[in-house]
């Protein structure tokens, strides 16, 4: 069985963004669409899992981006997981042109028991005699989001809609940045950093909520703040400068 796996897609029309360019929120969509393909194949998809009682649950994703593919361009995209340890699992991803590294990235994942609420260990979570790869090869670490936003600029408002829930029924990941981008004009996206970009999930929305979106920018880049109707962060997100 493959622990890696990889296949071609072309930077199709829905995937690019005004610019004519694989869209930033789109490169997060892809790596997860990688992640869930792969994962079938291992045995450990959406389906195999929820007959477990088990669920597949995003902690923080890192994407480093060198450049983005433009539209119509075929380019190629590898995944692999890492060897987990008690109860955290790590998958990484490239996208590739003729083998030339355009953007890489990770996904910190853990398993949640969905009667319990609580996190399995990841033991027997792999198919036994996996042969796992030791260590990502994208080594930068996450980063550290202070949660405390007090102060900060409010971006607007966004009402979770229902086009934006999984089959969780919570908020999708990758509709959280698609969500935050778009309280910005084409004009703020042109300046956006996206060298390299942070998200850590901290607690799920639901389809009919209204979240708040606070931005704030320091020597190290912009962090924003997708905060729950509680005013508890749902989502953090840092784009480094």
């Amino acid at each position: 069985m493959n622990v890696q796996d990889q296949y071609k897609i072309p930077v199709g029309i829905s995937l690019c963004d005004f610019e004519a360019k694989l869209g930033i929120a789109d490169v997060f969509s892809v790596f997860m669409d990688a992640a869930a393909i792969h994962a079938q194949k291992l045995g450990v998809g959406a389906k195999a899992m929820l007959d477990r009682g088990l669920f597949w649950l995003t902690v923080k994703t890192k994407v480093r981006i060198l450049e983005r593919p433009r539209l119509m361009e075929e380019v190629t995209v590898r995944t692999r997981p890492i060897v987990p340890d008690k109860v955290r699992s790590v998958r990484e991803y490239r996208l590739e042109r003729d083998g030339a590294l355009l953007i890489q990235g990770k996904t910190e994942w853990a398993v949640l028991e969905v009667a319990s609420g609580r996190i399995h260990p990841m033991a027997d979570v792999f198919p036994e005699g996996l042969e796992l790869a030791p260590a990502a090869d994208f080594d930068a670490p996450f980063v550290r989001i202070d949660p405390d936003f007090s102060g900060a600029e409010e971006l607007g408002t966004y009402r979770v809609r229902s086009t934006d829930v999984d089959l969780g029924g919570h908020m999708n990941n990758a509709a959280y940045l698609r969500a935050v981008l778009g309280l910005l004009d084409t004009a703020a996206l042109k300046t956006f950093p996206q060298r390299e970009i942070d998200v850590l999930f901290r607690a799920p929305c639901f389809e009919g909520e209204e979240l708040k979106v606070l931005s704030r920018t320091g020597e190290t880049g912009r962090d924003l703040a997708v905060l729950r109707p509680d005013g508890k962060p749902a989502v953090l997100l840092r784009a480094a400068l």
